[in-house]
């Protein structure tokens, strides 16, 4: 088995190569490489493929996610003189279609949602068990949501397939989410019908992915990010809250926020004080999740901007990242509660109190506060709600989308104003779309 999985890895190696690369200044050709036709057409390659899925969503693509919005949204404060992140805490309209973080997003979603469109286009011709076949396209499936979900969080417009004459349509960003639930349903369809083998268990997820969870979970998340409140309340119950998603790490692919942060003693950001909340969101100074994400630091970014030291699950360089968090479930009950037509706000303040008074979070992210104990009215429940995903899912890559979804205060589109709570709404299309497919909408104004 040992040696298997050795070869399985040689091959996500050689596939990662095999993929586009972003901002790469040279290209050579690696005569020892597979093609990608030999990739999908056998059993180690597309196995290889399904392990070189997740580990460029969990080392390229998770740094782009997290960063990207903490610096747009006041999570983190930059301490670098690198441009991109420069351009990236300027914000405003003036911000270029060039910054590598809005390519960087863009192009390794892109190829995330390629690699998985092969795999499930694939896995049928090739002999493998029918557990091993049913993993590997709900696993395709599952990648391909997160990936088009992640572009839907901070783009207004999406590309949901791929097309190799560059010419793709875009569909508007909740359409993009919507088919996002659509894949992550057919996934869960797969493996309920066909269980996952042992196989694809031992030389895939490894032990560190539970799939079914992972998949109601991201159900629950993006079906509140549509608008889908029932159904979004409906997902997030059918989690156990007790099963834990990890990506996991070592020395030749380390945590990427660990990267950004830690990695030469030369971060290019780094937290900021109270998540980065205005002071109108004051939290208990006994919160744990104050000191379970933040180290006190009295320093100021190069902008003026208070900033701590990072704890949480990016302070050690081979430091494991969840794929989601047990208490986001409650606060999507909740949220969608409030939402709701006709809002159940007792239901509401029942799952927000599983978030207050936790003392028993399977990640040790326990608040540990009173229950709440102000007022009973929706936009009061939902400042609440907010202040808590800010404070619970720090630095998880949805502070651009819920800054805009709780209607924080718009963007001026002026840069440099650094008391703004985010300075863009969504970001530009990349020159690297714009140039090679003529279906790229328009960038939107801020």
């Amino acid at each position: 088995m040992k040696s298997n999985i050795k070869h399985i890895l040689w091959f996500a190696l050689a596939i990662i190569g095999l993929l586009p690369m972003v901002s790469c200044e040279t290209d050579f050709d690696n005569p020892n490489a597979p093609t990608v036709d030999q990739t999908f057409s056998s059993r180690e390659g597309i196995l290889a493929a399904a392990v070189g899925l997740q580990q460029t969503f969990s080392t390229t693509g998770l740094r782009f996610i997290v960063e990207t919005p903490a610096v747009t949204t006041r999570e983190g404060g930059i301490t670098t003189t690198f441009q991109n992140m420069i351009e990236l805490e300027d914000g405003g309209a003036t911000l270029p279609n060039f910054n590598s973080n809005v390519q960087g997003l863009w192009s390794t979603m892109l190829r995330i949602i390629k690699v998985a469109e092969d795999i499930e286009a694939n896995t049928e011709s090739i002999a493998l068990e029918e557990g091993t076949k049913s993993g590997l396209v709900a696993y395709a499936k599952f990648y391909k949501a997160i990936a088009i979900a992640s572009l839907a969080q901070n783009y207004t417009d999406v590309v949901v397939v791929t097309s190799a004459d560059n010419d793709a349509p875009f569909v508007s960003r909740i359409e993009a989410l919507n088919t996002a639930i659509t894949l992550l349903g057919e996934a869960k369809t797969l493996i309920t019908g066909t269980p996952i083998s042992d196989e694809f268990s031992a030389q895939i997820t490894q032990g560190n992915i539970d799939l079914s969870n992972s998949i109601d979970a991201m159900l629950a998340r993006y079906n509140l990010f549509a608008g889908n409140y029932d159904a979004a309340i409906a997902a997030a119950g059918q989690v156990d809250l007790s099963s834990t998603s990890l990506f996991t790490y070592d020395s030749q692919n380390l945590n990427p926020i660990w990267a950004r942060v830690f990695q030469n003693d030369a971060p290019n950001f780094k937290p900021r004080d109270n998540f980065g909340l205005p002071a109108e969101f004051s939290f208990d100074a006994a919160d744990g999740r104050l000191s379970f994400y933040l180290v006190p630091l009295a320093e100021l970014n190069q902008n003026g901007l208070p900033i701590e030291d990072l704890a949480g699950f990016y302070n050690a360089s081979t430091a494991s990242i969840p794929l989601y968090l047990p208490d986001e479930m409650q606060l999507i009950i909740a949220e969608a509660n409030l939402r709701k037509a006709a809002p159940d706000t007792a239901a509401a303040i029942v799952a927000l109190n599983e978030v207050l008074t936790d003392t028993d979070d399977v990640f040790g992210i326990n608040a540990n506060t009173a229950a709440y104990s102000g007022d009973g009215s929706v936009a009061d429940l939902l400042n609440e709600v907010f202040k808590n995903r800010r404070a619970e899912l720090f630095l998880t890559g949805m502070s651009l989308e819920d800054s805009r979804r709780f209607n924080r205060p718009e963007p001026s589109g002026s840069a440099m104003d650094y008391e703004e709570e985010r300075n863009r709404n969504f970001y530009p299309f990349p020159d690297i779309e714009r140039n090679s497919n003529p279906n790229t909408p328009g960038d939107p104004s801020i």
